[in-house]
């Protein structure tokens, strides 16, 4: 090799590195905050007086890939009344669960938890329990027996993972229809759910 061959050759390559070095990774963009108004999932109507069911209701199936309620087995998360299943484990209630779903309540801050958790921290339903808590301080809501008023809990984020192995989170708003500021359990339509949540389709556990 001659000399000038040799000085074309490393000129070649540096100037390959540098046009590699300017390189630039795209910055992803950030994931979109969504959120279902009214969502309507009414528990069974029950004779006060006897406690028998009157009219026992469906759940109400929602799907984070669809952004909607959906009537297949592609559900991820099922409302009925205060109750929130998953579409992963078993349950004595008259639904057919056939995904990997599981979710863990966390208390924070919704815009900064930007991470779902590891795999190992989720639950799933059992027929015993479910993986979100039903009942007063269990899991996402206090109910006042004074006012008979379901509120929200602050600061409890709902971590979901979907029934096809993607991640979500998930704050609850209100209970009652349009999201009042002060609701009224006698005049207000309850079980009608709003809630914000960040879906993340690539499989990542990155929520920002």
């Amino acid at each position: 090799m001659t000399k000038n061959t040799f000085w074309v050759l490393t000129l070649v390559a540096l100037g390959f590195a540098a046009c590699k070095k300017e390189e630039t990774v795209t910055p992803s963009e950030p994931l979109t905050v969504e959120t279902i108004n009214n969502l309507f999932a009414p528990n069974d109507e029950i004779n006060r007086e006897t406690g028998e069911i009157i009219k026992e209701n469906n759940f109400v199936k929602f799907s984070f890939s669809a952004k909607d309620t959906v009537s297949d087995d592609s559900w991820d998360l099922a409302f009925k009344g205060t109750k929130i299943l998953v579409n992963g484990g078993t349950g004595s209630e008259n639904i057919t669960r056939t995904g990997h779903a599981g979710a863990i309540i966390k208390d924070g801050i919704f815009e900064e938890m930007l991470t779902a958790p590891e795999d190992s921290e989720y639950r799933q339903d059992s027929g015993t329990d479910l993986a979100i808590p039903t009942g007063s301080n269990n899991g996402w809501y206090v109910y006042n027996d004074a006012a008979y008023l379901i509120t929200p809990i602050a600061g409890k984020v709902i971590f979901v993972r979907t029934h096809d192995d993607k991640y979500a989170k998930v704050e609850i708003l209100s209970y009652y229809k349009d999201a009042p500021a002060n609701p009224d359990a006698f005049t207000d339509q309850a079980a009608t759910f709003t809630f914000r949540y960040i879906y993340q389709e690539d499989g990542s556990k990155n929520l920002q």
